[in-house]
């Protein structure tokens, strides 16, 4: 088991502190992210689709 001295220590990981944390960082924020980004593709997909609905039956029937 690792045992650090000081708060410092834990925060610097040996060396690696950087690498570590700034990897926990950028996984936290994909994390957050994400959601916001899949829900607002979401609502804009919903939309299209509901305007391309619209002008589908608002056309003629060709050919008939």
């Amino acid at each position: 088991m690792i045992h650090w001295n000081s708060f410092a220590d834990f925060l610097a990981m040996g060396g690696y502190g950087l690498y570590v944390w700034g990897s926990f960082g950028l996984t936290a924020l994909i994390m957050i992210v994400e959601p916001i980004v899949v829900a607002r593709n979401r609502k804009s997909t919903i939309a299209r689709l509901k305007r391309q609905l619209r002008a589908e039956t608002r056309l003629p029937e060709i050919g008939n």
